[in-house]
């Protein structure tokens, strides 16, 4: 198996400031090399740069400027070119495919979090002093750095890559052949029905509150973002306040995420441990989560007739600040390492559909919480019923893993 590991850092205050400068000079590479394909393209000759021309002008770029680019990994540097070349193959295929294009645009310091290295030793090294009882990462032009290892990693560490959320720096290691570690068999299996009012409901009747992390902060959130607006969103140096500011928004956004995160590992973890198998319904949260179209007055041009734009932004922020997308992901991580069994089913009238008689019929859903069949009068929770049925329609591959 394929797995990641994410550690903080914990760099000296030289070390920081080094990781900074290694993270603007491959900004200041990435936007350089995006120049040069905009201007190649622009000009009379419509040429076209791939990623083998502009790798191949590193080694000039190095020996030009050694105090800056010629500092860090060869490696990482291609890396950088690399996820360039594919952020315009992405362009490419959606203009072939006639989607919106999104042609890529040029990034600011704030925007560049990321630098990869490719191999384990070239340019960096996992835990390169194993008789030192601290964990470290070493990064060319940084040095050797702290790690917080919380846990033993598993498998060969494949690349490396340093990441910058706020103000805190992690490593993040991705391993290939990392053993699996079975559970024992419990003979259960479960069905699951994702929701607002309740994060989760089980086929055994069982409720998960929903956190709500973004609404419990939205206050704290609102006034920092109020301060914020206070600055010009547009200047060529911020202030000491005004960097202050930003840190305080994004500070906020990172505790959010760091507690739905928390929250979708405990409760996958829990899901996994007590059932051999779990059903889910196959969710498109990027569709359900679109904004409604707008919808013009055929009787007076350029007015819009109302279309609850309102109302849907309310429930989309609640389904995204459910999470149910990192939940789901990290339940089939958890669920491969454990030898357990996910199986997704098509979710289309899971909450209309009666687990007693069969019936379907939007009648059936009395209100949000509330489920009664028109035909046989069975009465239960709908969010309920929708686990049930996701069981149900599971039943086939359950029933052979049981």
């Amino acid at each position: 198996m394929i797995r990641a590991y994410k550690f903080l850092l914990r760099p000296t205050v030289r070390q920081e400031q080094a990781l900074r400068e290694m993270v603007r000079d491959h900004c200041s590479l990435y936007n350089g090399a995006l120049q040069e394909r905009r201007d190649a393209w622009r000009h009379s000759s419509k040429t076209s740069i791939t990623y083998g021309n502009q790798s191949g002008q590193l080694k000039e770029i190095r020996a030009f400027d050694a105090e800056r680019q010629g500092r860090w990994s060869f490696s990482s540097q291609q890396a950088t070119l690399r996820r360039l070349d594919k952020a315009f193959a992405a362009f490419f295929r959606r203009v072939k495919k006639g989607e919106k294009p999104g042609y890529p645009r040029f990034k600011g310091v704030g925007h560049f979090d990321t630098v990869t290295f490719p191999r384990d030793g070239d340019g960096c090294r996992w835990d390169p002093t194993p008789h030192d009882p601290v964990a470290r990462v070493r990064l060319q032009g940084v040095g050797h750095i702290r790690v917080h290892q919380h846990r033993p990693v598993q498998g060969r560490v494949k690349t490396i890559a340093v990441k910058r959320e706020g103000n805190r720096w992690y490593v993040v290691l991705s391993c290939d052949n990392v053993p699996a570690e079975p559970l024992p068999d419990t003979g259960a299996v479960v069905g699951i029905d994702m929701g607002v009012t309740h994060f989760m409901t089980t086929s055994d009747g069982e409720h998960i509150a929903n956190p709500r992390f973004l609404e419990t902060a939205a206050g704290e959130l609102a006034e920092a973002q109020r301060h914020l607006a206070t600055f010009p969103k547009r200047t060529k140096q911020r202030t000491k306040a005004h960097r202050a500011a930003a840190r305080k928004v994004a500070e906020i956004h990172a505790k959010i995420r760091r507690q739905r995160l928390d929250h979708a590992h405990k409760t996958a973890l829990t899901l996994v441990r007590d059932h051999d198998a779990i059903a889910h319904e196959r969710l498109n949260t990027a569709g359900m989560t679109k904004a409604p179209a707008p919808k013009p007055d055929p009787e007076q041009p350029g007015v819009f007739l109302p279309n609850q734009r309102a109302a849907k932004a309310g429930l989309n922020r609640s389904i995204l600040d459910a999470g149910w997308g990192v939940f789901l992901a990290i339940l089939a991580g958890k669920a491969e390492s454990a030898g357990r069994t996910v199986v997704a089913v098509d979710p289309r009238n899971t909450s209309r559909t009666c687990p007693s008689c069969g019936h379907t019929a939007k009648e059936n859903r009395v209100t949000q919480a509330k489920f009664q069949c028109a035909t046989c009068g069975f009465v239960a929770n709908a969010d309920h019923v929708g686990a049930l049925n996701v069981l149900n329609r599971a039943g086939l591959v359950l029933c052979d893993v049981a």
